[in-house]
């Protein structure tokens, strides 16, 4: 009798088992991607922030996490689609965009990042709640929005109220982003700023990339271009706050054994991969372009998965005080853009 060889047993055991995978993921992955394609409808015909509309439409689901089946595909699409959609990002940035705009611009940004991270921090003290939620929506204001809270919290010890926390954020930040698409135009142009200062204020304060561009040019073509790459260099911060945020928690949770700097996580290694390999070069446009879109709608499914697993009873229980916190570090961080730039002359 002939004896099955061990590689191919290995091999046949490994496809089973993807195979099995893909049964139990399938079902609540199609809900999230259904939500994505809804929500991407909706915003491109009639207007309005896509995951904002996939996080509404995922929470009016809910009902769907207490369902065996869809359970596996919605925790798969919230946090390994959502890294994947948070590594692509790199595929937007080069270290030549970040190298045109000057090195007080630049610092702005840096000063600008920091400095809300420390606000959301300290507003969350004051307020009485927990501090990693300072600490989360002081990163998603300060770098881009969604997107950087996902990618924070995904760097974060998980905790009783992570997933709360997140939704909380992504919530927050997309509803005064779009505010501020609304509303820094016609301020930009009531302090008369020229179309470079408005660039590099509506890219330096504004949450989410596509209210940034938006915004931009609703001025001019040169505030859009502006206020695009500004915005790009705040994303491209997020590769060392995400790192930072894993070694300050370390320090925080770590035994007696001492302190050892952590291993960066594969989304991030991915992340700087692609921007490393962009900036050379070496990354046709149409590549580039494609994973950018992979990216979008990786992200905007899993903001949909999330919100599938939110329960409106407990966002509603956390009261205003959270609110006060993100609503505190947007104007601070405008306050502080607009101080840099009509103050120390900075894009004058």
């Amino acid at each position: 009798m002939m004896l099955e060889h061990p590689v191919g047993a290995r091999m046949g055991a490994s496809i089973q088992a993807c195979r099995t995978r893909l049964a139990e993921t399938s079902p609540g992955f199609l809900v999230a991607v259904t939500i994505a394609l809804a929500s991407t409808f909706i915003s491109d015909h009639y207007g309005g922030p896509t995951l904002l509309y996939a996080l509404l439409f995922g929470m009016a689901l809910h009902f769907l996490s207490q369902d065996g089946r869809a359970v596996p595909g919605i925790n798969f699409t919230a946090r390994v689609v959502l890294r994947a959609g948070v590594a692509l990002l790199g595929a937007r940035i080069t270290a030549g965009q970040i190298a045109a705009l000057g090195w007080e611009t630049v610092a702005c940004v840096l000063a600008g990042v920091g400095s809300t991270i420390l606000c959301g921090w300290l507003l969350a003290r004051l307020l009485g709640i927990e501090r990693n939620f300072g600490l989360l929506s002081g990163g998603s204001v300060a770098i881009c929005g969604a997107s950087a809270a996902m990618a924070l919290s995904a760097a974060m010890p998980r905790g009783q109220h992570g997933e709360r926390n997140l939704i909380l954020t992504v919530a927050l930040v997309t509803t005064l982003s779009t505010v501020a698409m609304i509303l820094y135009p016609p301020v930009a142009t009531a302090l008369g700023l020229t179309h470079a200062q408005a660039g590099v204020f509506l890219g330096a304060t504004i949450h989410d990339v596509a209210q940034v561009v938006g915004a931009g040019y609703m001025i001019s073509v040169e505030t859009g271009d502006t206020s695009t790459i500004v915005k790009l260099v705040r994303v491209a911060l997020l590769a060392p706050v995400v790192m930072c945020f894993m070694i300050g928690f370390q320090r925080r949770t770590g035994s007696g054994s001492g302190f050892r700097v952590p291993m960066p996580p594969g989304f991030l290694l991915a992340f700087l991969a692609l921007v490393l390999v962009n900036s050379a070069g070496l990354m046709p446009a149409p590549v580039a372009h494609g994973l950018a879109e992979v990216s979008r709608w990786s992200l905007v499914a899993a903001i949909g998965a999330l919100g599938v697993k939110t329960s409106m009873r407990e966002l509603v229980a956390v009261g205003w005080r959270p609110v006060a916190v993100v609503v505190g570090e947007t104007l601070f961080l405008a306050a502080l853009i607009l101080t840099a730039i009509l103050g120390l002359g900075v894009a004058g």
